[in-house]
Protein backbone atom coordinates (compact mmCIF):
# COMPACT_ATOMS: atom_id res chain seq x y z
CA UNK A 1 0.00 0.00 0.00
CA UNK A 2 0.99 3.68 -0.88
CA UNK A 3 1.99 6.24 2.19
CA UNK A 4 2.02 10.14 2.52
CA UNK A 5 4.01 12.08 3.93
CA UNK A 6 2.99 16.03 3.31
CA UNK A 7 5.79 18.09 2.31
CA UNK A 8 5.31 20.71 5.17
CA UNK A 9 9.09 21.63 4.86
CA UNK A 10 8.94 22.53 1.27
CA UNK A 11 5.35 24.52 1.77
CA UNK A 12 6.85 26.45 4.20
CA UNK A 13 9.79 27.13 2.27
CA UNK A 14 7.51 28.47 -0.70
CA UNK A 15 5.12 30.33 2.12
CA UNK A 16 8.14 32.28 4.14
CA UNK A 17 11.39 31.86 1.84
CA UNK A 18 9.90 32.55 -1.25
CA UNK A 19 6.57 34.78 -1.17
CA UNK A 20 7.68 36.21 2.41
CA UNK A 21 3.78 35.44 3.41
CA UNK A 22 4.74 36.93 7.05
CA UNK A 23 5.58 40.58 5.59
CA UNK A 24 3.28 41.12 2.84
CA UNK A 25 1.10 44.12 3.86
CA UNK A 26 -2.15 41.86 2.23
CA UNK A 27 -5.10 42.30 5.34
CA UNK A 28 -4.56 39.48 7.14
CA UNK A 29 -1.38 38.71 6.33
CA UNK A 30 0.39 39.37 9.61
CA UNK A 31 -1.34 36.30 10.72
CA UNK A 32 1.00 33.85 8.90
CA UNK A 33 4.24 34.11 11.46
CA UNK A 34 5.90 31.06 10.17
CA UNK A 35 5.11 29.55 13.94
CA UNK A 36 1.55 29.55 13.55
CA UNK A 37 1.70 28.27 9.69
CA UNK A 38 4.10 25.28 10.48
CA UNK A 39 2.00 24.13 13.83
CA UNK A 40 -1.45 24.76 11.38
CA UNK A 41 0.45 22.54 8.19
CA UNK A 42 1.70 19.71 10.94
CA UNK A 43 -1.48 18.90 12.08
CA UNK A 44 -3.19 18.85 8.61
CA UNK A 45 0.27 16.98 7.63
CA UNK A 46 -1.04 14.40 10.97
CA UNK A 47 -4.53 14.26 9.72
CA UNK A 48 -3.51 13.85 6.54
CA UNK A 49 -1.22 10.99 6.94
CA UNK A 50 -3.71 9.21 9.22
CA UNK A 51 -6.99 9.77 8.97
CA UNK A 52 -7.07 10.55 4.86
CA UNK A 53 -4.48 8.18 3.43
CA UNK A 54 -5.37 4.89 5.18
CA UNK A 55 -8.87 5.59 2.84
CA UNK A 56 -7.56 5.92 0.11
CA UNK A 57 -7.46 2.58 -1.32
CA UNK A 58 -10.69 1.60 0.33
CA UNK A 59 -13.24 4.49 -1.28
CA UNK A 60 -11.28 3.42 -4.58
CA UNK A 61 -11.81 -0.78 -4.02
CA UNK A 62 -15.50 0.18 -2.38
CA UNK A 63 -16.94 2.82 -4.35
CA UNK A 64 -19.86 4.60 -3.59
CA UNK A 65 -23.15 2.54 -3.68
CA UNK A 66 -27.01 3.29 -4.52
CA UNK A 67 -29.52 1.31 -2.72
CA UNK A 68 -33.07 2.88 -2.87
CA UNK A 69 -32.44 6.19 -4.14
CA UNK A 70 -29.84 6.44 -0.76
CA UNK A 71 -25.59 7.04 -1.72
CA UNK A 72 -23.68 5.44 0.53
CA UNK A 73 -19.60 6.23 0.81
CA UNK A 74 -17.01 3.90 1.04
CA UNK A 75 -16.51 2.30 4.60
CA UNK A 76 -14.53 5.02 7.44
CA UNK A 77 -15.52 8.02 5.12
CA UNK A 78 -18.30 9.49 7.42
CA UNK A 79 -16.19 9.33 10.10
CA UNK A 80 -13.50 10.85 9.02
CA UNK A 81 -15.69 13.50 7.33
CA UNK A 82 -16.76 14.21 10.60
CA UNK A 83 -13.61 14.17 11.85
CA UNK A 84 -11.67 17.15 9.27
CA UNK A 85 -15.70 18.98 9.93
CA UNK A 86 -15.26 19.14 13.51
CA UNK A 87 -11.44 20.56 13.51
CA UNK A 88 -12.68 23.32 11.65
CA UNK A 89 -10.79 22.32 8.66
CA UNK A 90 -13.27 23.29 5.70
CA UNK A 91 -13.96 26.82 6.78
CA UNK A 92 -10.44 28.14 7.14
CA UNK A 93 -10.85 30.57 4.77
CA UNK A 94 -14.16 31.26 4.99
CA UNK A 95 -15.48 34.96 6.32
CA UNK A 96 -16.19 34.39 10.35
CA UNK A 97 -19.27 36.05 9.95
CA UNK A 98 -20.76 33.13 8.78
CA UNK A 99 -18.63 30.86 11.37
CA UNK A 100 -15.59 30.48 9.48
CA UNK A 101 -11.85 31.29 10.73
CA UNK A 102 -11.09 34.08 7.97
CA UNK A 103 -7.67 32.59 7.13
CA UNK A 104 -6.15 33.87 3.65
CA UNK A 105 -7.04 31.58 0.97
CA UNK A 106 -2.78 30.70 0.26
CA UNK A 107 -2.73 28.79 3.87
CA UNK A 108 -5.84 27.19 2.55
CA UNK A 109 -4.25 25.61 -0.92
CA UNK A 110 -1.57 24.79 1.33
CA UNK A 111 -3.50 21.99 3.34
CA UNK A 112 -5.85 21.66 0.25
CA UNK A 113 -2.66 20.07 -1.62
CA UNK A 114 -2.01 17.35 1.27
CA UNK A 115 -5.57 16.38 1.80
CA UNK A 116 -5.84 16.20 -1.74
CA UNK A 117 -2.48 14.17 -2.18
CA UNK A 118 -3.45 11.85 0.93
CA UNK A 119 -7.25 11.24 -0.66
CA UNK A 120 -8.52 13.12 -3.66
CA UNK A 121 -11.66 11.83 -3.67
CA UNK A 122 -12.56 12.24 -0.28
CA UNK A 123 -11.13 15.80 -0.43
CA UNK A 124 -13.52 16.82 -3.20
CA UNK A 125 -17.00 16.90 -0.85
CA UNK A 126 -15.23 19.58 1.40
CA UNK A 127 -13.68 21.40 -1.90
CA UNK A 128 -17.08 21.35 -3.81
CA UNK A 129 -18.81 22.93 -0.75
CA UNK A 130 -16.28 25.95 -0.25
CA UNK A 131 -16.97 26.57 -4.08
CA UNK A 132 -20.76 26.61 -3.96
CA UNK A 133 -20.44 28.64 -0.48
CA UNK A 134 -17.98 30.84 -2.37
CA UNK A 135 -20.71 31.40 -4.89
CA UNK A 136 -23.58 32.18 -2.21
CA UNK A 137 -21.36 34.20 -0.87
CA UNK A 138 -20.68 36.51 -3.63
CA UNK A 139 -23.89 37.09 -5.32
CA UNK A 140 -26.33 35.73 -2.47
CA UNK A 141 -28.90 37.95 -0.85
CA UNK A 142 -28.55 38.72 2.98
CA UNK A 143 -30.92 35.98 3.89
CA UNK A 144 -29.41 33.50 1.11
CA UNK A 145 -26.09 34.04 3.14
CA UNK A 146 -27.78 33.88 6.66
CA UNK A 147 -29.70 31.00 6.02
CA UNK A 148 -27.15 28.52 4.22
CA UNK A 149 -23.39 29.76 5.06
CA UNK A 150 -22.97 28.85 8.50
CA UNK A 151 -23.53 25.01 7.73
CA UNK A 152 -21.40 25.10 4.60
CA UNK A 153 -18.94 26.41 6.37
CA UNK A 154 -19.09 23.74 8.87
CA UNK A 155 -19.94 21.44 6.25
CA UNK A 156 -22.82 20.29 8.12
CA UNK A 157 -24.52 20.70 4.50
CA UNK A 158 -22.90 20.12 1.87
CA UNK A 159 -22.45 22.01 -1.55
CA UNK A 160 -22.67 20.90 -5.48
CA UNK A 161 -22.77 22.30 -8.71
CA UNK A 162 -25.04 21.45 -11.78
CA UNK A 163 -23.73 22.59 -14.68
CA UNK A 164 -23.48 19.62 -17.47
CA UNK A 165 -26.72 17.34 -18.87
CA UNK A 166 -26.40 14.33 -21.59
CA UNK A 167 -26.63 16.99 -24.66
CA UNK A 168 -24.26 19.80 -23.39
CA UNK A 169 -20.87 19.95 -21.57
CA UNK A 170 -18.96 23.01 -22.84
CA UNK A 171 -21.87 24.81 -24.47
CA UNK A 172 -24.06 25.54 -22.17
CA UNK A 173 -26.68 26.93 -24.03
CA UNK A 174 -27.62 24.13 -25.13
CA UNK A 175 -29.24 23.14 -21.62
CA UNK A 176 -33.21 21.95 -21.52
CA UNK A 177 -33.43 22.30 -17.39
CA UNK A 178 -36.19 25.10 -17.36
CA UNK A 179 -37.17 27.32 -14.06
CA UNK A 180 -40.58 28.23 -13.96
CA UNK A 181 -41.12 31.04 -11.45
CA UNK A 182 -43.72 31.32 -9.03
CA UNK A 183 -46.23 33.56 -6.83
CA UNK A 184 -43.75 33.38 -3.72
CA UNK A 185 -40.87 34.19 -5.29
CA UNK A 186 -39.78 30.61 -5.98
CA UNK A 187 -39.13 28.44 -9.11
CA UNK A 188 -39.58 25.03 -9.81
CA UNK A 189 -36.40 23.34 -11.61
CA UNK A 190 -37.24 20.50 -13.81
CA UNK A 191 -34.32 18.70 -15.41
CA UNK A 192 -31.47 16.02 -15.86
CA UNK A 193 -28.27 16.79 -14.74
CA UNK A 194 -25.22 14.87 -15.19
CA UNK A 195 -21.49 14.26 -13.68
CA UNK A 196 -22.31 15.90 -10.15
CA UNK A 197 -19.74 15.05 -7.67
CA UNK A 198 -20.77 14.83 -4.71
CA UNK A 199 -24.24 15.17 -6.00
CA UNK A 200 -25.55 12.72 -3.05
CA UNK A 201 -23.91 10.86 -0.15
CA UNK A 202 -24.74 10.19 3.68
CA UNK A 203 -22.54 12.34 5.07
CA UNK A 204 -24.30 15.60 5.90
CA UNK A 205 -27.35 16.48 6.82
CA UNK A 206 -28.34 18.22 3.71
CA UNK A 207 -26.72 19.30 0.05
CA UNK A 208 -27.29 22.60 -1.18
CA UNK A 209 -27.17 22.21 -5.23
CA UNK A 210 -26.23 25.02 -7.52
CA UNK A 211 -28.41 24.64 -10.49
CA UNK A 212 -28.10 26.31 -14.00
CA UNK A 213 -31.13 26.49 -15.63
CA UNK A 214 -33.38 28.53 -18.28
CA UNK A 215 -35.93 30.24 -17.22
CA UNK A 216 -39.52 29.76 -19.13
CA UNK A 217 -39.53 32.85 -21.55
CA UNK A 218 -36.06 33.87 -20.79
CA UNK A 219 -33.83 34.52 -23.90
CA UNK A 220 -32.28 31.97 -25.88
CA UNK A 221 -28.87 30.27 -25.68
CA UNK A 222 -25.99 31.17 -22.91
CA UNK A 223 -28.19 34.90 -22.63
CA UNK A 224 -30.74 33.02 -20.67
CA UNK A 225 -29.07 30.75 -18.33
CA UNK A 226 -29.59 31.26 -14.75
CA UNK A 227 -28.41 30.17 -11.08
CA UNK A 228 -30.66 28.91 -8.66
CA UNK A 229 -30.09 27.47 -5.16
CA UNK A 230 -32.15 23.91 -4.81
CA UNK A 231 -31.50 22.30 -1.42
CA UNK A 232 -31.91 18.75 -0.94
CA UNK A 233 -33.81 19.42 1.90
CA UNK A 234 -36.05 22.44 2.44
CA UNK A 235 -34.69 25.08 5.11
CA UNK A 236 -37.42 26.16 7.47
CA UNK A 237 -37.73 29.97 8.83
CA UNK A 238 -35.98 28.85 12.24
CA UNK A 239 -33.04 27.51 9.95
CA UNK A 240 -34.19 24.04 10.82
CA UNK A 241 -34.67 21.43 8.18
CA UNK A 242 -38.40 20.68 6.61
CA UNK A 243 -39.71 18.85 3.52
CA UNK A 244 -38.17 16.34 1.12
CA UNK A 245 -37.28 18.53 -2.49
CA UNK A 246 -37.76 17.77 -5.50
CA UNK A 247 -34.51 16.51 -6.28
CA UNK A 248 -33.29 12.83 -6.50
CA UNK A 249 -30.18 10.86 -7.60
CA UNK A 250 -31.09 8.72 -10.56
CA UNK A 251 -27.74 6.78 -11.02
CA UNK A 252 -23.75 6.89 -9.75
CA UNK A 253 -21.92 6.71 -12.99
CA UNK A 254 -18.61 4.59 -13.12
CA UNK A 255 -15.82 6.15 -13.62
CA UNK A 256 -12.27 5.59 -14.47
CA UNK A 257 -11.40 6.62 -11.02
CA UNK A 258 -12.23 8.82 -7.64
CA UNK A 259 -14.50 5.62 -7.21
CA UNK A 260 -14.69 7.32 -3.50
CA UNK A 261 -16.92 10.38 -4.38
CA UNK A 262 -20.14 10.04 -5.41
CA UNK A 263 -20.55 11.21 -8.89
CA UNK A 264 -24.47 11.49 -9.78
CA UNK A 265 -27.29 11.61 -12.39
CA UNK A 266 -29.24 14.44 -10.70
CA UNK A 267 -33.22 14.52 -12.04
CA UNK A 268 -34.64 17.69 -10.92
CA UNK A 269 -38.77 17.19 -10.93
CA UNK A 270 -40.04 20.81 -10.04
CA UNK A 271 -37.83 20.91 -7.09
CA UNK A 272 -37.95 24.49 -5.39
CA UNK A 273 -35.40 26.56 -6.11
CA UNK A 274 -34.41 29.98 -5.13
CA UNK A 275 -32.69 32.70 -8.15
CA UNK A 276 -29.00 33.49 -6.71
CA UNK A 277 -28.03 36.56 -7.80
CA UNK A 278 -29.90 38.56 -11.32
CA UNK A 279 -32.03 36.77 -13.49
CA UNK A 280 -30.24 35.39 -16.71
CA UNK A 281 -27.11 36.41 -15.43
CA UNK A 282 -26.06 32.73 -14.02
CA UNK A 283 -22.92 32.29 -15.32
CA UNK A 284 -21.60 35.01 -14.03
CA UNK A 285 -22.31 33.82 -10.85
CA UNK A 286 -21.20 30.37 -11.66
CA UNK A 287 -17.67 31.74 -12.96
CA UNK A 288 -17.10 32.77 -8.84
CA UNK A 289 -17.26 28.34 -8.22
CA UNK A 290 -15.84 27.71 -11.89
CA UNK A 291 -12.64 29.92 -11.36
CA UNK A 292 -12.11 28.87 -7.67
CA UNK A 293 -12.98 25.14 -8.93
CA UNK A 294 -10.15 25.48 -11.92
CA UNK A 295 -7.60 26.42 -9.46
CA UNK A 296 -8.46 23.71 -7.03
CA UNK A 297 -7.93 21.38 -10.38
CA UNK A 298 -4.86 22.36 -10.96
CA UNK A 299 -3.91 21.98 -7.36
CA UNK A 300 -5.64 18.67 -7.61
CA UNK A 301 -3.23 17.41 -10.48
CA UNK A 302 -0.22 18.58 -8.57
CA UNK A 303 -1.39 16.84 -5.61
CA UNK A 304 -1.60 13.66 -7.12
CA UNK A 305 1.89 13.93 -8.47
CA UNK A 306 3.07 14.58 -5.66
CA UNK A 307 2.02 11.65 -3.67
CA UNK A 308 3.11 9.23 -6.61
CA UNK A 309 6.29 11.38 -6.51
CA UNK A 310 7.07 10.44 -2.78
CA UNK A 311 6.33 6.71 -3.59
CA UNK A 312 8.21 6.54 -6.48
CA UNK A 313 11.09 7.72 -4.84
CA UNK A 314 10.92 4.77 -1.82
CA UNK A 315 10.41 1.91 -4.48
CA UNK A 316 13.83 3.42 -6.74
CA UNK A 317 15.57 3.51 -3.35
CA UNK A 318 14.70 -0.09 -2.29
CA UNK A 319 14.18 -1.79 -5.59
CA UNK A 320 17.33 -3.74 -6.28
CA UNK A 321 17.45 -4.28 -9.67
CA UNK A 322 20.92 -4.46 -12.13
CA UNK A 323 24.37 -2.67 -11.58
CA UNK A 324 25.16 0.70 -11.85
CA UNK A 325 27.66 0.72 -15.00
CA UNK A 326 30.33 2.97 -13.39
CA UNK A 327 30.76 0.40 -10.67
CA UNK A 328 28.60 -1.53 -8.23
CA UNK A 329 27.10 0.81 -5.50
CA UNK A 330 25.74 -1.80 -3.13
CA UNK A 331 28.75 -4.61 -3.69
CA UNK A 332 27.19 -6.79 -0.62
CA UNK A 333 23.84 -7.14 -2.14
CA UNK A 334 22.85 -8.91 -5.21
CA UNK A 335 22.26 -5.78 -7.28
CA UNK A 336 22.21 -2.07 -7.05
CA UNK A 337 19.01 -0.21 -6.47
CA UNK A 338 16.78 1.16 -9.19
CA UNK A 339 17.94 5.13 -8.15
CA UNK A 340 21.82 4.76 -9.19
CA UNK A 341 20.14 4.37 -12.73
CA UNK A 342 20.50 7.76 -15.50
CA UNK A 343 16.97 6.79 -16.67
CA UNK A 344 15.41 6.59 -13.37
CA UNK A 345 17.48 9.58 -12.10
CA UNK A 346 15.51 11.25 -15.39
CA UNK A 347 12.30 10.12 -14.21
CA UNK A 348 12.67 11.49 -10.68
CA UNK A 349 14.12 14.81 -11.86
CA UNK A 350 11.31 15.22 -13.82
CA UNK A 351 8.86 14.64 -11.08
CA UNK A 352 10.74 16.51 -8.41
CA UNK A 353 10.97 19.64 -10.65
CA UNK A 354 7.76 19.39 -11.67
CA UNK A 355 6.16 19.06 -8.13
CA UNK A 356 8.36 21.53 -6.58
CA UNK A 357 7.59 24.56 -9.12
CA UNK A 358 4.38 23.26 -9.31
CA UNK A 359 3.64 24.00 -5.64
CA UNK A 360 5.12 27.38 -5.86
CA UNK A 361 2.99 28.48 -9.08
CA UNK A 362 -0.56 27.50 -6.97
CA UNK A 363 0.98 29.18 -4.20
CA UNK A 364 1.75 32.35 -5.36
CA UNK A 365 -1.31 32.11 -7.00
CA UNK A 366 -3.47 31.38 -4.25
CA UNK A 367 -1.83 34.53 -2.72
CA UNK A 368 -2.68 36.73 -6.17
CA UNK A 369 -6.56 35.74 -5.06
CA UNK A 370 -6.23 37.15 -1.43
CA UNK A 371 -4.34 40.01 -2.79
CA UNK A 372 -7.50 40.52 -4.81
CA UNK A 373 -9.98 39.76 -2.61
CA UNK A 374 -8.82 41.28 0.52
CA UNK A 375 -7.00 44.48 -0.73
CA UNK A 376 -9.43 45.23 -3.77
CA UNK A 377 -6.55 44.96 -6.09
CA UNK A 378 -7.76 45.03 -9.71
CA UNK A 379 -3.96 44.50 -11.42
CA UNK A 380 -4.02 40.74 -9.29
CA UNK A 381 -7.82 40.18 -9.89
CA UNK A 382 -6.55 40.54 -13.59
CA UNK A 383 -3.37 38.72 -13.46
CA UNK A 384 -5.12 35.50 -11.55
CA UNK A 385 -7.57 35.64 -14.20
CA UNK A 386 -5.00 35.50 -17.37
CA UNK A 387 -3.19 32.49 -15.31
CA UNK A 388 -6.02 30.50 -13.92
CA UNK A 389 -6.78 28.58 -17.71
CA UNK A 390 -2.76 28.68 -17.00
CA UNK A 391 -2.59 26.62 -13.55
CA UNK A 392 -5.49 24.18 -14.43
CA UNK A 393 -4.69 23.17 -18.04
CA UNK A 394 -0.66 22.99 -17.36
CA UNK A 395 -0.46 21.73 -13.96
CA UNK A 396 -3.18 18.62 -14.31
CA UNK A 397 -1.63 17.81 -17.70
CA UNK A 398 1.84 17.80 -16.21
CA UNK A 399 0.73 16.68 -12.96
CA UNK A 400 -0.82 13.41 -15.33
CA UNK A 401 2.28 12.89 -17.11
CA UNK A 402 4.10 12.72 -13.65
CA UNK A 403 2.34 9.96 -12.44
CA UNK A 404 2.48 7.92 -15.22
CA UNK A 405 6.44 8.59 -15.12
CA UNK A 406 6.36 7.73 -11.25
CA UNK A 407 4.10 4.53 -12.20
CA UNK A 408 6.82 3.85 -14.73
CA UNK A 409 9.59 3.66 -12.08
CA UNK A 410 7.63 0.56 -10.70
CA UNK A 411 8.06 -1.57 -14.02
CA UNK A 412 5.41 -4.57 -13.77
CA UNK A 413 4.26 -3.65 -10.43
CA UNK A 414 2.97 0.00 -11.27
CA UNK A 415 0.62 -1.78 -13.70
CA UNK A 416 -0.47 -4.28 -10.52
CA UNK A 417 -3.57 -2.59 -8.18
CA UNK A 418 -1.80 -3.48 -4.77
CA UNK A 419 1.29 -0.85 -5.36
CA UNK A 420 -1.13 1.75 -5.87
CA UNK A 421 0.65 3.70 -8.76
CA UNK A 422 -2.37 2.94 -10.77
CA UNK A 423 -4.74 4.71 -8.52
CA UNK A 424 -2.92 7.80 -8.85
CA UNK A 425 -2.94 8.28 -12.35
CA UNK A 426 -6.47 7.21 -12.41
CA UNK A 427 -7.28 9.36 -10.35
CA UNK A 428 -5.13 12.44 -11.67
CA UNK A 429 -6.88 11.37 -14.94
CA UNK A 430 -10.04 13.33 -14.21
CA UNK A 431 -8.62 16.98 -13.45
CA UNK A 432 -7.63 16.86 -17.27
CA UNK A 433 -10.83 16.79 -18.05
CA UNK A 434 -13.75 18.26 -15.28
CA UNK A 435 -14.42 22.14 -14.73
CA UNK A 436 -13.55 22.65 -18.70
CA UNK A 437 -11.66 20.47 -20.31
CA UNK A 438 -8.26 21.35 -21.06
CA UNK A 439 -8.61 22.16 -24.61
CA UNK A 440 -11.00 24.46 -23.64
CA UNK A 441 -8.53 26.32 -20.84
CA UNK A 442 -6.59 27.03 -24.00
CA UNK A 443 -9.18 28.49 -26.06
CA UNK A 444 -10.02 30.76 -22.91
CA UNK A 445 -6.26 31.66 -22.86
CA UNK A 446 -5.96 32.19 -26.43
CA UNK A 447 -9.45 33.79 -26.91
CA UNK A 448 -10.42 36.13 -24.08
CA UNK A 449 -7.69 36.24 -21.63
CA UNK A 450 -4.70 37.61 -23.53
CA UNK A 451 -6.81 40.33 -24.84
CA UNK A 452 -8.69 40.97 -21.63
CA UNK A 453 -8.29 44.66 -20.55
CA UNK A 454 -6.55 46.09 -23.97
CA UNK A 455 -4.43 43.00 -22.77
CA UNK A 456 -3.15 44.53 -19.88
CA UNK A 457 -2.69 41.24 -17.69
CA UNK A 458 -0.77 39.93 -19.88
CA UNK A 459 1.47 42.61 -20.50
CA UNK A 460 1.95 42.93 -16.36
CA UNK A 461 3.23 39.59 -16.78
CA UNK A 462 5.92 40.17 -19.05
CA UNK A 463 6.92 43.13 -17.49
CA UNK A 464 7.12 41.36 -13.69
CA UNK A 465 9.50 38.74 -15.91
CA UNK A 466 11.53 41.24 -17.16
CA UNK A 467 11.73 42.96 -13.43
CA UNK A 468 13.01 39.85 -11.97
CA UNK A 469 15.71 39.31 -14.87
CA UNK A 470 16.49 42.65 -14.50
CA UNK A 471 16.96 42.40 -10.60
CA UNK A 472 19.33 39.46 -10.63
CA UNK A 473 21.22 39.72 -14.57
CA UNK A 474 24.33 40.70 -12.64
CA UNK A 475 23.90 37.91 -9.97
CA UNK A 476 26.47 35.19 -11.48
CA UNK A 477 24.83 32.52 -8.84
CA UNK A 478 21.57 33.28 -10.95
CA UNK A 479 23.08 32.78 -14.42
CA UNK A 480 21.39 29.32 -14.65
CA UNK A 481 18.18 30.30 -13.94
CA UNK A 482 18.09 33.70 -15.62
CA UNK A 483 19.21 33.19 -18.80
CA UNK A 484 17.18 30.48 -19.43
CA UNK A 485 14.12 32.83 -18.34
CA UNK A 486 14.92 35.56 -20.28
CA UNK A 487 15.14 33.41 -23.48
CA UNK A 488 11.82 31.58 -22.45
CA UNK A 489 9.97 34.85 -22.33
CA UNK A 490 11.19 35.87 -25.34
CA UNK A 491 9.39 33.01 -26.91
CA UNK A 492 6.46 33.46 -25.35
CA UNK A 493 5.75 37.14 -26.55
CA UNK A 494 7.00 36.13 -30.12
CA UNK A 495 4.09 33.39 -29.83
CA UNK A 496 1.62 36.49 -28.65
CA UNK A 497 3.07 38.54 -31.93
CA UNK A 498 2.30 35.71 -34.19
CA UNK A 499 -1.63 35.34 -33.22
CA UNK A 500 -1.88 39.34 -33.31
CA UNK A 501 -0.28 39.26 -36.47
CA UNK A 502 -2.45 36.37 -38.09
CA UNK A 503 -5.45 35.43 -35.73
CA UNK A 504 -7.51 38.71 -37.32
CA UNK A 505 -7.09 37.08 -40.83
CA UNK A 506 -7.71 33.89 -39.48
CA UNK A 507 -8.58 32.44 -36.21
CA UNK A 508 -7.53 29.48 -36.33
CA UNK A 509 -4.10 30.41 -36.53
CA UNK A 510 -4.64 31.36 -32.85
CA UNK A 511 -6.79 28.22 -31.90
CA UNK A 512 -4.57 26.00 -33.49
CA UNK A 513 -1.53 26.79 -31.73
CA UNK A 514 -3.80 27.11 -28.72
CA UNK A 515 -2.97 24.55 -26.88
CA UNK A 516 1.04 24.43 -27.19
CA UNK A 517 0.72 28.13 -25.91
CA UNK A 518 -1.07 27.20 -22.62
CA UNK A 519 2.35 24.71 -22.03
CA UNK A 520 4.70 27.06 -23.01
CA UNK A 521 2.96 29.73 -20.74
CA UNK A 522 3.01 26.92 -17.96
CA UNK A 523 7.13 26.21 -18.64
CA UNK A 524 7.69 29.87 -18.15
CA UNK A 525 5.51 30.10 -15.08
CA UNK A 526 7.41 27.53 -13.67
CA UNK A 527 11.07 29.08 -15.00
CA UNK A 528 9.77 31.84 -12.55
CA UNK A 529 9.24 30.37 -9.71
CA UNK A 530 12.22 28.46 -10.00
CA UNK A 531 14.47 31.78 -10.36
CA UNK A 532 12.62 33.06 -7.23
CA UNK A 533 13.18 30.04 -5.43
CA UNK A 534 16.83 30.31 -6.17
CA UNK A 535 17.10 33.50 -4.95
CA UNK A 536 15.75 32.54 -1.57
CA UNK A 537 17.69 29.37 -1.83
CA UNK A 538 21.12 31.85 -2.67
CA UNK A 539 19.59 34.18 0.36
CA UNK A 540 19.48 31.58 2.63
CA UNK A 541 22.83 29.59 1.80
CA UNK A 542 24.67 33.52 2.03
CA UNK A 543 23.24 34.35 5.76
CA UNK A 544 24.60 31.09 6.80
CA UNK A 545 21.93 28.56 7.47
CA UNK A 546 21.84 25.42 9.48
CA UNK A 547 20.20 23.25 6.69
CA UNK A 548 22.84 24.10 3.92
CA UNK A 549 21.68 21.23 2.09
CA UNK A 550 17.81 21.26 1.56
CA UNK A 551 19.18 25.21 0.21
CA UNK A 552 21.64 23.06 -2.13
CA UNK A 553 19.20 20.44 -2.97
CA UNK A 554 16.93 23.65 -4.15
CA UNK A 555 18.95 24.71 -6.44
CA UNK A 556 20.34 21.75 -8.11
CA UNK A 557 16.62 20.60 -9.09
CA UNK A 558 16.02 24.31 -10.41
CA UNK A 559 19.11 23.87 -12.44
CA UNK A 560 17.34 20.84 -13.59
CA UNK A 561 14.35 22.19 -14.99
CA UNK A 562 16.15 25.07 -16.23
CA UNK A 563 18.39 22.66 -18.69
CA UNK A 564 16.05 19.75 -19.11
CA UNK A 565 12.39 20.70 -19.30
CA UNK A 566 12.80 24.76 -20.23
CA UNK A 567 13.75 23.39 -23.82
CA UNK A 568 10.43 22.30 -24.56
CA UNK A 569 9.37 25.98 -25.50
CA UNK A 570 11.43 25.39 -28.53
CA UNK A 571 9.27 22.74 -29.37
CA UNK A 572 5.83 24.48 -29.10
CA UNK A 573 6.81 27.70 -30.38
CA UNK A 574 8.03 25.77 -33.68
CA UNK A 575 4.37 23.99 -33.42
CA UNK A 576 2.78 27.34 -32.82
CA UNK A 577 4.25 29.09 -35.66
CA UNK A 578 4.12 26.15 -38.20
CA UNK A 579 0.46 27.24 -38.62
CA UNK A 580 -2.67 25.67 -38.57
CA UNK A 581 -2.27 24.32 -42.16
CA UNK A 582 -1.73 20.60 -41.48
CA UNK A 583 -3.90 21.23 -38.40
CA UNK A 584 -7.06 21.61 -40.58
CA UNK A 585 -5.48 20.73 -44.18
CA UNK A 586 -7.47 16.75 -43.83
CA UNK A 587 -11.14 16.50 -44.74
CA UNK A 588 -13.57 15.46 -41.99
CA UNK A 589 -14.65 12.49 -44.60
CA UNK A 590 -11.08 11.40 -43.94
CA UNK A 591 -10.71 10.95 -40.60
Amino acid sequence: MPTYNAPTRDLQFVLHDVLKVHESPIPGFDDLAEDFTGAVLEEAAKISRDVLAPLNVVGDKEGCKLENGVVTTPTGFKKAFDEVRLGGWYGMDMDPEYGGQGMPIVLNTAIGEMMSSANMAFAMYGGLTHGAASAIYAHGSDQQKQTYLPNMATCEWTGTMNLTEPHCGTDLGLMRTKAEPQEDGSYKITGQKIFISAGEHDMSENIIHLVLAKIVGGPEGIKGVSLFIVPKYMVNEDGSLGARNGVAVGNIEEKMGIHGNSTCVMNYDGATGFLLGEEHKGMRAMFTMMNEARLGVGMQGLAQASVAYENAVAYAKDRLQGRDVTGAKNPDGPADPLIVHPDIRRSLMDQKSFVEGGRAFILWSAMMIDQAHRDGDKDADGLISLLTPVVKGFLTDKGFDMTIQAQQVYGGHGYIEEWGMSQFARDARIAMIYEGANGVQALDLVGRKLAADGGKPAMAFFEMVKGFIGENKEDEAMKDFIEPLKDASKDLQACMMYFMQNGMKNPNAALAGSNDFLHLFGYVCLGLMWGQMAKAANIALAAGTSEEAFYQNKLTTGRYFMARMMPAIKMHRARIESGPETVMALDAEAF
